[in-house]
């Protein structure tokens, strides 16, 4: 344990500056909206209304109280608590400043995975694990709280479990490196995934990893699978496993046989990042330069600049407990309000 902040957490000098406005959730038409209470109208007005509330969200998460939490990529954490909007990083005692995981536990604790390490805050204070603590690996990719409140993190450095007392090491076995990507390495895991049978799916660049009572075996693309560099792995409703991919789009494993969805399916590009069912069963999926992708079991529908998307670089979505969606990535934050999407400013979504 490196960092503990102390319960009264306030944000840093700069947010407080720039975010001097009241933010109010209006549900319309099963739509939220954000409204500034405190900037006067005007030309200024305009251009805070402008600005994103960070210029890259990579994560967003809405816990037990209600509080979203929307991870960025170099702002640390930022929080909307129903009447303000908070950012929090190194200096306020937050673990780093790129956010890549975010989830929450049996007792309401959030923990999220960043560049500098795990975090854990308990409603009142940030409390920060690292490779000296027993983490396998400071630069954290991917977090999982399994049915029996396991912590998985995968890091650049393989996979970690923590069961509350201690972190233990998991291995699995190297990968071949993607030169093609940012980040790489041969032990690093981009997503871990539990399915409905308790079996555990890793995604890495030389496949999926699925580690069932003990045995861990390897999916690959002499398999089926159609890449073997996997971002994102899905268990959707109906049983089947959906897989997002850097070099080859997404597929569908129905138990049997692999598909794959691209130009023929109606959807374009290869490089895939994020996997998520909403509620009504809509499968979706953000490739980089196409757009999102909303797959109704049916057919596909594209979220791009036509439709006011304005970023070609999505990396998550969410649906809140309201039944909105939110598409983060660069740019910012989004809003799905019917078929049009919205950029979310510092003041609200743009008209």
């Amino acid at each position: 344990m490196i960092t503990i902040l102390a319960c009264v957490l306030q944000p840093s000098r700069t947010v407080r500056r720039a975010l001097l406005f009241t933010l109010l959730f209006v549900d319309a038409g099963g739509i939220g909206s954000m409204v500034a209470a405190q900037n006067p109208a005007g030309r200024g007005a305009e251009v805070q209304r402008h600005q994103p509330v960070s210029t890259f969200v990579r994560r967003i998460h809405q816990d037990r109280r209600g509080h979203y939490w929307f991870g960025t990529n170099g702002d640390g954490i930022l929080r909307w608590d129903g009447s303000k909007l908070e950012s929090f990083s190194i200096k306020e005692g937050f673990g780093g400043v790129a956010v890549r995981g975010i989830v929450e536990d049996e007792k309401g604790h959030v923990w999220f995975g960043t560049e500098r390490g795990l975090t854990r805050f308990d409603g009142c204070s940030f409390v920060n694990f690292r490779r000296a603590d027993g983490l396998v690996g400071d630069d954290v990719w991917a977090l999982l709280i399994d049915r029996k409140g396991v912590i998985w993190t995968g890091t650049a450095e393989g996979v970690s479990r923590f069961d509350g007392k201690a972190f233990t090491t998991f291995h699995l076995p190297e990968s071949p490196p993607d030169p093609t990507r940012g980040v790489t390495g041969p032990r690093m895991v981009h997503c871990i995934m539990e399915d409905r049978r308790g079996r555990l799916w890793f995604a890495t660049s030389g496949g999926a990893y699925v580690f069932d009572e003990g045995t861990l075996r390897n999916i690959s693309e002499a398999d089926g699978l159609c890449n073997d560099v996997v971002n994102c792995i899905l268990e959707a409703k109906d049983g089947s496993i959906w897989f997002a991919t850097h070099h080859n789009g997404v597929c569908r494993f129905d138990g049997t046989t692999f598909t794959h969805f691209g130009m023929d399916a109606g959807v374009e590009g290869t490089e895939a990042w994020d996997l998520f069912e909403d509620s009504r069963g809509n499968i979706w999926f953000p490739i980089e330069n196409a757009g999102v992708y909303r797959y109704d079991g049916t057919s596909f529908d594209r979220l791009d600049e036509t439709k006011g998307l304005t970023s070609n670089a999505i990396q998550c979505t969410f649906e809140d407990d309201d039944g909105r969606i939110w598409l983060d990535g660069h740019r910012g934050l989004f809003r799905c309000d019917g078929d049009r999407v919205v950029p979310v400013g510092r003041n609200g979504p743009l008209p």
